[in-house]
Parts: C-alpha cells; structure tokens; sequence
C-alpha cells in the first residue's frame, strides 16, 4: 500500500474543502488516514483461503453455527464505513473448521472495499469452495454510514442480507432450522 501516496491525496482534500492542511490540528491527520486506510483495506492483499485450510475429521452432520460475529468495513461508493455482526453456518461433510477461522474470514474479507451484497456471498462461496459443506448459511445484519450520517439520514436503519447454499438453499425446513437458531425468540 502506497501510504505516501493516501497522505498526499489526503493532504488535498484537506485543501478542496477548505481547510489548512498545515494547521496544528491537521498535520498529522494525513499520516493517521493512512494508516487507517491501510487497516481497513488490509483484505485486499490477504487471501482469507489461508483461514480454511486446517480442518478436522469429524462424522458430524449437524449445523455449525457462528453467531454475532462482528465486522467493520468500508462501502465501495462512499469510503465511508459499515458495521455489523455476520452469523455464519454450515452442515460439514465429514470434515469441521475451528470456529475461529470463521471469524478470520469474515474479517478479512470486510477489510476491502465493499458492498455488503458481495462480502454476503463472498463468505458463501468461500466456506462450499473450501469445506464441501453440505450447506452453507451467511447472513450479515449491517449499518451503514452512508445511509445514517449523510444523504437520506436515517440512523437506526439496517440492512440484512443472507446467501443460502446447499441444502439451506434446496430444504425449507433446513433454511428454517438455521434462521430460528440464528434469531431464535429475537424476531
């Protein structure tokens, strides 16, 4: 990542609004967003395949699932930030995951820019890829920034996206299974 670069950029924004990038309260802003563009965006030069490689024989054909698994990423259109907890499930073919990586996932691929359609499914696609579950639930409950603070203003407001694959995609009564133990008595 060219952190010179984000400070020179950032250097002038400061200037296009208006302000005095050399002003004591600003001169050291640069060198902050870019390191914090550099962790936010740290996703984009890691592949969240490492996560999923060490896994364990088990004979267990049950849904695995991790719940509230919290998140922060950067909306593509805006730059301005996103949060939110992903709940994450799977029926394992014969083979199981430390439920930690789940959350390495997750991580990694929020820390890029992103839609939270596409990181959904994203995280989908990368658990059928490398686990061949037999199922595969990803849902992502989301505030976003872009809607909250500026245009249409609405604080308070989420977004909720899910991608359901295998057998939660073919069974109703899975994808009911899964979703009772995602929000239980919650909704």
């Amino acid at each position: 990542m060219d952190l010179p670069r984000i400070e020179r950029a950032v250097r002038e924004i400061l200037a296009a609004v208006g302000e005095d990038p050399d002003r004591e309260g600003l001169l050291e802003t640069p060198a902050r967003v870019s390191r914090m563009y550099a962790e936010m965006f740290a996703g984009l030069h890691q592949d969240p395949r490492v996560h999923l490689q060490k896994v364990f024989t088990e004979q267990y054909d049950e849904v695995v699932l991790v719940k509230d698994i919290s998140f922060c990423s950067m909306c593509e259109h805006h730059l301005l930030p996103f949060t939110g907890v992903a709940h994450l499930a799977y029926v394992p073919n014969g083979k199981v995951l430390g439920l930690s990586k789940l959350a390495r996932v997750v991580e990694m691929v929020a820390r890029r820019p992103q839609v939270q359609e596409r990181l959904t499914e994203e995280v989908a696609n990368l658990l059928v890829e490398e686990l061949g579950a037999k199922g595969v639930a990803v849902v992502v409950e989301a505030s976003h920034s872009c809607m909250t603070i500026r245009g249409v203003k609405k604080p308070g407001s989420s977004c909720v996206t899910s991608a359901m694959k295998g057998l939660f995609r073919s069974n109703v009564s899975s994808r009911a299974e899964v979703m009772q133990l995602i929000y239980g008595s919650r909704r």
